[in-house]
């Protein structure tokens, strides 16, 4: 268990301090997972792009820079705030989505490279930026994931380009005079077990040996956390031995030696670092099922409702004392019925005043937060390595919601 719970009274004080609801980080479970990831190939050409789209705090990203990471960016502000936190722009690859040639503009005027995703997107690139270099992302046609809406391969979703079109794409990169110098896939999220992502890489690398003079080759990524206990953990190590066999042999009949493999973990960097606290204000049996109320509506953490995702609950009591356990059903504050953090949980008795904490929640938690309902984001606070808790966000306040206006 994380160091953020070795004082439950500590954490009472930093509600007290920085408000509710409330995120807290981990600076060395994120520098330890950095380190996890950064050292998964170590005796390859290898790169880490975390894909800053799972917690795009500015603190956090600089924590990742230290740690030889590099990142992924997925539109025009997430550039901005990697540049921010000192990415320079051969550090950062944009995966783009659907997007505007202006925002491709955007990239490619800051010396990084662009990944495009369908052949008339490629169109759009070769228009706006003929002979320039560029990304494709393809699409192998096996995809695996916790939830059909985070599955980005396979045949039902809009990500990539299928291989059947592969002599499309070098007609058009030969008609607009561009460059390819890499190409990428991902083919989704939460893998816990290596051997999906292996058949994925696998397939994967059958595009790559169609083109030659490729620089890099980014495998996705996609690893998972388990959030639930007792859920087994990746196998780095099976991961590892089974990737490097596959990758050795590829290189093996591959024109460029020297050619740069990357992966694409987002959430296994950040889900364990952090949690969520809130509070309970409301405690009431309706037809047969025991809710606790609290202030964690899915504006503060919309995975459960979004994906039916499982995280598991602590309570912290302030008066330090847990009875029996009983069955509860842990809602928000949300004028939605979906607005559920946790259903049926054993949990101790709670009461109103208690602390509850939503464990692993680093990940797609505060970068998915919104004001809907006009609610206020909370603050994010990051305990250092040093012990010490810093105040890394403020908590919105009612002029956050007026700032637009004019």
């Amino acid at each position: 268990m994380s160091d953020l719970f070795t004082s439950n009274e500590q954490l009472i004080r930093l509600i007290e301090q920085y408000g509710s609801p409330l995120y807290v980080y981990d600076e060395n479970m994120l520098r330890s997972r950095c380190k996890e990831m950064r050292n998964l190939l170590p005796n390859k050409n290898f790169r880490v792009n975390y894909s800053a789209k799972a917690n795009c705090n500015l603190e956090l990203l600089k924590i990742a820079l230290s740690e030889d990471v590099d990142v992924d960016a997925m539109s025009s502000g997430e550039i901005f705030i990697e540049e921010s936190a000192g990415f320079s722009s051969n550090r950062i690859f944009y995966v783009g989505n659907n997007v505007s040639a202006d925002e491709m503009m955007y990239a490619v005027k800051r010396g990084i490279i662009v990944s495009v995703d369908s052949l008339s997107q490629l169109e759009l690139f070769g228009e706006t930026n003929r002979g320039g270099q560029v990304a494709v992302r393809f699409n192998t046609g096996v995809g695996a994931g916790h939830h059909e809406k985070v599955v980005t391969g396979g045949k039902k979703t809009k990500f990539g380009v299928q291989r059947e079109y592969i002599n499309i794409v070098k007609e058009i990169i030969k008609k607009y005079d561009l460059k390819l110098i890499g190409i990428n896939q991902h083919i989704g999220s939460l893998i816990l077990e290596e051997g999906l992502y292996i058949d994925g890489v696998k397939n994967f690398l059958e595009i790559a040996s169609e083109f030659t003079g490729l620089k890099f080759i980014d495998m996705g990524g996609g690893f998972g956390v388990p959030y639930k206990e007792g859920e087994n953990r990746l196998d780095l190590s099976k991961l590892s031995e089974k990737l490097d066999r596959v990758l050795t042999e590829f290189l093996h009949n591959y024109d460029n030696k020297e050619l740069i493999f990357k992966v694409e973990p987002g959430r296994y960097l950040v889900a364990e670092s952090g949690i969520l606290l809130g509070t309970v204000y409301s405690v009431k049996d309706n037809y047969g099922v025991k809710y606790v109320g609290t202030d964690l509506g899915f504006n503060v953490l919309v995975r459960p409702t979004m994906y039916d995702s499982h995280h598991e609950v602590k309570v912290i009591k302030r008066d330090g004392i847990y009875g029996e356990k009983e069955e509860v059903t842990i809602v928000g504050n949300i004028c939605e019925s979906g607005d559920i953090i946790a259903k049926h949980r054993l949990l101790p008795k709670i009461n109103e005043g208690d602390i509850i904490a939503v464990m692993n929640a680093g990940a797609y938690g505060f970068s998915m937060s919104s004001n809907y309902n006009c609610r206020l984001k909370p603050a994010e606070v990051l305990l250092c390595s040093n012990g010490e808790y810093r105040l890394i966000r403020r908590r919105d306040t009612f002029n956050d919601l007026m700032r637009n206006f004019e």
